[in-house]
């Protein structure tokens, strides 16, 4: 199984705390966001590790070779990373020949939940934390029957339950061609502004995909500048509380 990071955005809106910095590179408890990730997927034997860049490309690989210059750290350049992340995806598209979890960057997380997702007996799976309810931009996970009806910002009039999606997705190699070609009829469309989530509305109807619950493990998305503030005061202290507990599920 490999990992597909993407990690090209601009993250406008955390500009002014980033100061030129991609978001991969904020540092919660003087560890990076995108650090984070690689030792968490590194612990769980998830090799290669695909890093889609594009904006302040070259301070993401400073960091790499800095950290981690012996794991395999394969590299996939965005030129349009001004556009939605939809084209981060088919920029990595070539890169999809085995299992895959396809990750957000920017994600501070319990190290507990991606290893919910790696080790899921489900073949292709979201992560869902049930205990959101949408208040305004979260990116929703609706589902019906233990499967994924869809996931986006706009919720659809019937489904059975639902949470905000994590920004993980787990892939089986037999499962990508319908994605890639549920992403591509966006592409061909000319949907360049597209979130890649919106984009897989085809797949999810042809592929069976399930999910995990998180709901009270601690998770946050960085977006905001309060968003670190939270990750800091409140996020990275459960996590940590978390893995000094007897009741935690070990990551080898």
């Amino acid at each position: 199984m490999k990992a597909i990071i993407f990690a090209a955005g601009v993250g406008k809106r955390l500009q002014a705390v980033t100061q030129g910095k991609p978001k991969c590179l904020v540092e919660i408890g003087g560890q990076t966001l995108l650090a984070r990730h690689v030792e968490c997927l590194h612990q769980l034997g998830v090799s290669p590790i695909v890093l889609v860049v594009g904006f302040a490309q070259e301070a993401i690989r400073e960091a790499m070779a800095a950290d981690f210059s012996s794991m395999d750290i394969r590299w996939v350049v965005n030129e349009q990373f001004v556009r939605g992340s939809i084209t981060s995806l088919w920029a990595a598209r070539h890169q999809m020949d085995d299992d895959v979890v396809l990750m957000d960057a920017d994600v501070l997380y319990a190290p507990e939940i991606l290893a919910r997702l790696v080790r899921s007996s489900q073949s292709s799976a979201l992560l869902m934390d049930e205990t959101v309810q949408q208040i305004s931009e979260e990116c929703m996970i609706a589902a019906q029957d233990g499967r994924v009806l869809s996931l986006s910002k706009k919720l659809p009039a019937h489904y059975q339950e639902a949470g905000e999606g994590v920004g993980f997705l787990k892939v089986q190699q037999a499962a990508l061609p319908s994605l890639l070609a549920s992403v591509q009829t966006c592409i061909e469309a000319g949907q360049l502004d597209m979130e890649y989530e919106d984009a897989l509305a085809t797949f999810f109807q042809k592929i069976p995909v399930g999910y995990e619950k998180i709901g009270g493990l601690p998770w946050i998305e960085i977006d905001f500048p309060e968003d670190i503030q939270r990750a800091v005061s409140h996020i990275l202290p459960a996590i940590e509380t978390l893995e000094k507990s007897p009741s935690a599920i070990p990551v080898p």
